[in-house]
Order: structure tokens, then C-alpha cells, then sequence
């Protein structure tokens, strides 16, 4: 006798394989949905950042191959800005006097941060708190209020003249901030003040997530201030110098602010930079072109050093 067995209608693929596909396109739908959520939420802050930022900066790039003078017809110019750019010798001047401002604004303030980061992490300091506000407070101050400060400073009959004077040194006393060779030092020494408060705060703060066990072991074998700092400090502050090594020397590529309100570039063009003459190109004899080629080389350069800076930090991790 033969048995019939009914066959049930078939309802799709019920083998092990055919869940684990169907599976994978509910998970790969569920990513899909996600994706296009979040860009979604992404996409008023998009549509800001695009109209704030890239497309000025694609004008600027194209105003760079433009002879303009913000008012007539612009005429092509092609490479010529940019020629000029490194043919021009305030421009030349300009760039040295950044590699100056970069030992001031960038290495001092290093080298003292990381000083003032040694000396508190070997032992606790009396009244830490209050030296690192007093350092720090440049921080708070704006800019334009730190040029005035330093103004006044430097007046003939301010606080360093005055001392000088104090101490029988009239000979030494003269206007700083107009003379041709005490004038770009003077500002340097601003710059020193102004960018050090970052640099140690920086620095304390990443010696306090050094475990203290390893200045423990390197006192255990006989490790003086120097070797500690070396062998300890140094290498745990990896990080926090990438981001201050970016930072400042960024900052004293973009050095604008103290330079204009104090000196203008002067006297003569004693302490100009690659941002005075970008600000007078474009609008005391304008040539928006030429402006714009200056803006678009020092947005290359900062972008190339904040590429090799971060490179740098994470090929020695």
C-alpha cells in the first residue's frame, strides 16, 4: 500500500542559507536606512559649511588666476600671481621674517612649556594653581588687547624704558616698536608670552596622565631631572607637542593681529609678514588677485605642516 504524502506549498528558500541571506539584506537594509539618516541630520550643517566655506574658497582659488581690482572686469593672469608670489622681494622679506616669528612663537613657547611641565611633574610645586593662571591669562586676552598691552609696553616712556632708566641704562632706552632693528625682537617677545600659556597648560595637563609609576621606576634607577624628563616626560607628551608644534607654528604663519595694531609692518617694512601684505594688496592698492594667490600658498602650506606634524606624531607611536 502506497502512502501519499502532501507536499506544502512552497513559502520561499527555508534552508539555513536562505535565512542567512535574508539576513544579511535585513541588516544590509538596516545599514542602508542608517546611512541615509544620518546624512540627513548631516545635511543642514553641510549645506552651512559648503556655503561658508568651500565655496569662498573656491572663489578665492579662482580670483588667484585673475587680474582684479575689485571694481572694473577681471582679466586671466594665469600663474602670474602666483610668479609674482615668489618673485617679489617684500614677499621674500616677509616669509624670513615668518621663519623668525616661528622660533618666537613656536619653539620658545615649546621649550619654556615644556620646562614649566618638567619641573611640576617631578614634584609638587607650592601655589602651582596661581603660577598657571598668571601664565595662562594671555589666553583669555583677545588679540587686539594683547597688542595694546605690549604697546604700551614698548612706548618710550613705558614700563621698559622706565626700568632701564631705573637702573642707569639710558643709553639702552629707545622706541622699540620703531626701530628698524629692535622692532620684529620686540614683537617676537609678545608673541613668546602670548602662546606660552597654551603650551604649558597643554603640557601639565598631559604629564598628569603619565602613570607615576614610571617616574617612580626611573627614580628607583638613579634618574636625575634631566634623564627623568628624557626618558619619561618627553615621550608621554608625544601628543600634546604634535598639537602644540600645529598650532603655533600655524599661528605664526597667520601672525596678523599684534603686527597690524602695533607696527603695521614697520618701520618701513621691518616687520612685515605674508598676511600685511595679503591685507594690503587686497585693500590699500588693490589687486585682489594677487591677495588671493597669498591666501591660497598659505592655506597649502599650514594644510602640508598639520599633514607632516600628525604624520610625524603617529609614525613614532
Amino acid at each position: 500500500m502506497t502512502i501519499l504524502r502532501q507536499t506544502p506549498p512552497a513559502t520561499g528558500d527555508v534552508t539555513p542559507a536562505g535565512s542567512i541571506r535574508r539576513q544579511r539584506v535585513r541588516v544590509s537594509s538596516h545599514r542602508r536606512r542608517q546611512r541615509w539618516l544620518g546624512l540627513a541630520y548631516l545635511a543642514p550643517a553641510l549645506a552651512v559649511y559648503a556655503l561658508v566655506v568651500l565655496a569662498p574658497t573656491l572663489q578665492g582659488v579662482w580670483l588667484s588666476f585673475q587680474h582684479w581690482d575689485g571694481v572694473t572686469a577681471a582679466t586671466w593672469a594665469g600663474f602670474g600671481n602666483y610668479t609674482g608670489f615668489f618673485g617679489d622681494p617684500t614677499m621674500r622679506q616677509a616669509i624670513e621674517h615668518t621663519l623668525f616669528f616661528i622660533v618666537f612663537f613656536s619653539v620658545l613657547p615649546i621649550v619654556l612649556g615644556l620646562v614649566s611641565a618638567a619641573l611640576t611633574a617631578r614634584k609638587d610645586v607650592r601655589r602651582a594653581g596661581v603660577y598657571r593662571w598668571i601664565i595662562f591669562l594671555p589666553q583669555v586676552l583677545t588679540p587686539a588687547v594683547v597688542a595694546v598691552v605690549w604697546k604700551r609696553i614698548y612706548a618710550p616712556q613705558g614700563p621698559v624704558n622706565s626700568a632701564l632708566r631705573a637702573f642707569g641704562l639710558d643709553a639702552l632706552t629707545r622706541g622699540w616698536l620703531g626701530d628698524y632693528s629692535w622692532a620684529l625682537p620686540a614683537l617676537g617677545l609678545a608673541g613668546t608670552w602670548a602662546a606660552f600659556g597654551l603650551c604649558m597648560v597643554l603640557f601639565v595637563a598631559g604629564t598628569q596622565s603619565i602613570p607615576s609609576e614610571l617616574y617612580d621606576a626611573a627614580r628607583v634607577d638613579g634618574a636625575g631631572p634631566v634623564r627623568e624628563f628624557f626618558a619619561v616626560t618627553l615621550p608621554g607628551l608625544r601628543g600634546q607637542v604634535a598639537v602644540v608644534v600645529t598650532l603655533t607654528v600655524l599661528g605664526a604663519i597667520r601672525v596678523f593681529d599684534i603686527v597690524w595694531l602695533t607696527t603695521r609692518g614697520g618701520p618701513g617694512t621691518s616687520t612685515i609678514t605674508p598676511t600685511i601684505v595679503l591685507y594690503q594688496r587686497a585693500f590699500a592698492n588693490p589687486d585682489v588677485g594677487a591677495a588671493a594667490a597669498i591666501g591660497v600658498v598659505l592655506a597649502v602650506v599650514s594644510l602640508i605642516i598639520a599633514l607632516v606634524v600628525v604624520r610625524l606624531s603617529e609614525d613614532d607611536k
